[in-house]
């Protein structure tokens, strides 16, 4: 057989072979294993055997420590990422048999990349610039310069620029003006600042003033009550029976008066007494007696 024969039949061979390929049409579950569409295996299995025509693919779950993410004709699953403490790792989430596990990063650093395959310090915004955006896990952290108004005196990885003081909110006057690295210093007015002094001196002078009319008052109540209670009541006159006579009807009355220079008796007349002074007699008839 001639070369050139050789070539015709080896072409059409080839033919024949690509035609009876590009007749299967497998779909994105399945996989061409000589002339036929095997099933691939699920989410979390492995392959065990290709199909034939009297069986489909044998699969299997995946072992502990590995997983499988997609349907796939591999015969081995792919090992659990491991988080490297010593490399500043950690396991933010353990992985499964359809999921890879996920590191990260400790407090105050981030990852270097996507894969999170190490780690990088955060940084931290210098006086004078502020915190936009907070470091992530994936990301560092975004400074910006303060613009007029605001300002930042720290270091800080968190803090962003503040806004200076309003003194007139605070019923202040504006001593100096801030920077980007300093607020605005506030002072009192002078015109207000004797406000707030003489107003509790205000307040004392008044409250002393009423308790010395108080005490006034109540001195002038306690003197007239002791001059009416120190007063003197009116003598009572005495009056002292003295017979002057054998009648029994006949009673005689001294009445001791300070006001007079001689005592003055009194006699009853008619059951009725008549003044009489001492020393004179009294003579009452006898018509008058009876």
């Amino acid at each position: 057989m001639t070369p050139r024969c050789l070539l015709c039949l080896l072409g059409s061979c080839l033919l024949s072979h690509w035609a009876r390929s590009s007749n299967l049409n497998c779909n994105q579950e399945q996989y061409e294993h000589g002339t036929r569409c095997c099933s691939r295996c699920g989410p979390g299995r492995k392959l065990l055997s290709d199909c034939t025509e009297l069986a489909h693919s044998g699969c299997t779950e995946c072992e502990e420590g590995h997983f499988q993410a997609g349907w796939t004709k591999e015969k081995h699953c792919t090992p659990h990422k491991y988080c490297d403490p010593n490399a500043g790792l950690v396991t933010r989430l353990p992985g499964d048999a359809k999921h890879n596990a996920v590191c990260g990063c400790q407090a105050g650093t981030y990852c270097s990349n996507a894969d999170c395959q190490t780690c990088l310090p955060v940084s931290a915004c210098e006086p004078g610039y502020g915190v936009v955006q907070k470091a992530s896990n994936y990301s560092d952290t975004v400074c910006v310069a303060c613009k007029h108004g605001n300002f930042s005196s720290t270091v800080s990885a968190s803090e962003p620029c503040r806004p200076w003081t309003s003194c007139g909110a605070l019923g202040l006057v504006m001593k100096a003006t801030g920077t980007n690295l300093s607020d605005v210093l506030c002072e009192a007015s002078r015109s207000r600042s004797s406000v707030p002094v003489l107003i509790p001196v205000m307040a004392a002078m008044a409250a002393c003033l009423v308790l010395l009319i108080f005490y006034w008052l109540h001195r002038n109540g306690l003197q007239r009550c002791t001059q009416k209670q120190g007063a003197e009541p009116p003598e009572a006159v005495d009056l002292v029976a003295v017979p002057r006579a054998q009648h029994p009807a006949e009673v005689h009355y001294e009445e001791h008066d300070e006001r007079q220079d001689f005592p003055v008796q009194e006699t009853l007349l008619g059951r009725q007494p008549v003044a009489q002074e001492d020393g004179k007699e009294s003579r009452i008839s006898e018509q008058e007696r009876l």
